[in-house]
C-alpha cells in the first residue's frame, strides 16, 4: 500500500469538493475499499459524490428532518433523485453528535456529553466532526461495517473539504472508531500580516 500524505486547503468550504472526491476516488481504489460516506445537506454534494465514485458504495448522510426548520427536510428533492438514480443511497437520521443532547442544552443552557465530543473533535476541523459523526450514524443503520475500511467526507458550512479513512463504529461504541488516515482537509493558518 503506498504511503500518502494529507493534503491541506488554505480554506475551508465548497470550492474543495471536486479535489476531495478526486482524492476519495484515488485512494478508495489504492486501498480497494468499496464504500463511501458522503455528508450532504441540500444534497448537491451527494449528487456530485454519486458521478464522480460511480461504481462504488456512496451513503449520503442527510440533516434529520427538522434539523433547520420543524416539519422541514433539506435534502431537496432533485438531489435525492439524482442520487438514487445514479446508484447512492440515503440516510436521514437523528446526529450522533445532537440528538437528545441538544435539546438539553436547549432548554437548560448545558451541554452534554455528545455536544463536548462534537467541539473537541472540530479542533481538527469541521469535516473531521463531520466525517466521524457520519460514520456512527451509518454504522448504527446498518449501512457501513462496523471495523472494515470506508471513506468519510465532510464539510465546512457548504460543499466537502475534509476526507478520512476510517473504521468505522457504533455510537455505542463510539470509542472503538479509528481515523487510519487523513487524506485532506483545510489548514489553519494564521492571517497574513
Amino acid at each position: 500500500m503506498p504511503v500518502v500524505s494529507g493534503e491541506y486547503f488554505v480554506r475551508p468550504g465548497m470550492e474543495n469538493t471536486q479535489r476531495v472526491l478526486a482524492l476519495v476516488r484515488s485512494r478508495a481504489e489504492q486501498l480497494r475499499i468499496s464504500t463511501v460516506l458522503v455528508a450532504s445537506t441540500s444534497g448537491a454534494t451527494g449528487a456530485r459524490a454519486v458521478e464522480v465514485l460511480r461504481g462504488l458504495d456512496v451513503v449520503v448522510v442527510s440533516h434529520s428532518t427538522g434539523f433547520a426548520e420543524e416539519n422541514q427536510q433539506e435534502l431537496l428533492v432533485q438531489h435525492r433523485q439524482a442520487i438514487e438514480a445514479n446508484g447512492g443511497r440515503i440516510l436521514t437520521c437523528q446526529h450522533a453528535f445532537g440528538g437528545v443532547g441538544r435539546a438539553v442544552r436547549k432548554k437548560l443552557q448545558t451541554y452534554q456529553l455528545d455536544e463536548i465530543i462534537a467541539y473537541t473533535l472540530r479542533i481538527f476541523g469541521e469535516g473531521v466532526k463531520v466525517a466521524c459523526e457520519i460514520s456512527l450514524m451509518a454504522a448504527d443503520a446498518g449501512l457501513v461495517k462496523v471495523g472494515e475500511p470506508a471513506l468519510a467526507v465532510g464539510g465546512t458550512g457548504h460543499g466537502a473539504d475534509t476526507a478520512l479513512v476510517l473504521l468505522p463504529a457504533n455510537a455505542q461504541t463510539f470509542f472503538d472508531l479509528r481515523v487510519m488516515e487523513v487524506l485532506c482537509k483545510p489548514g489553519f493558518y494564521p492571517a497574513e500580516a
